[in-house]
């Protein structure tokens, strides 16, 4: 090898150069690709995350159209959800203290933040004295 240098007229700086000119030339070569394929290793072990996730929710899917399959389970459903009752029976509603603050399906809807109910705005606006508009 040194016979090679001294035949072409190269010092040893000059070599020196050329080698270090080489590796970042590799480097540079090397770097973009080994980016892309970080960046892509990343990305499969996101979507594969991502697809247990959507499997676990297709999973409890699956669990809850097998249990609404039954009729009694959409009975008991209907009677929990939207109070349905079956003819004849009698319908009762209890009401703790603090449940009309959380909204229980009660209310006249407008959303203004007031906790009573239709019915109380409807008694009080019978019930309380009008402002005279005279």
């Amino acid at each position: 090898m040194a016979t090679a240098a001294r035949t072409l007229g190269l010092s040893t700086t000059r070599r020196a150069a050329i080698a270090a000119l080489v590796v970042c030339a590799l480097a540079f070569t090397l770097a973009v690709p080994l980016r892309t394929y970080l960046a892509q290793r990343a990305e499969i072990a996101e979507h594969t995350e991502r697809a247990e996730e959507l499997r676990e929710q297709v999973a409890e899917f699956e669990r809850r159209k097998a249990k609404l399959s039954d009729p009694a389970q959409i009975e008991a459903e209907a009677r929990r959800r939207l109070r349905y009752v079956m003819p004849g029976e009698t319908p009762y509603i209890v009401q703790l203290p603090g449940d009309g603050e959380h909204g229980t399906g009660t209310g006249d809807g407008q959303g203004d933040g007031s906790t009573s109910t239709w019915y109380e705005e409807l008694w009080r606006s019978v019930t309380e004295p009008q402002p005279d508009p005279g």
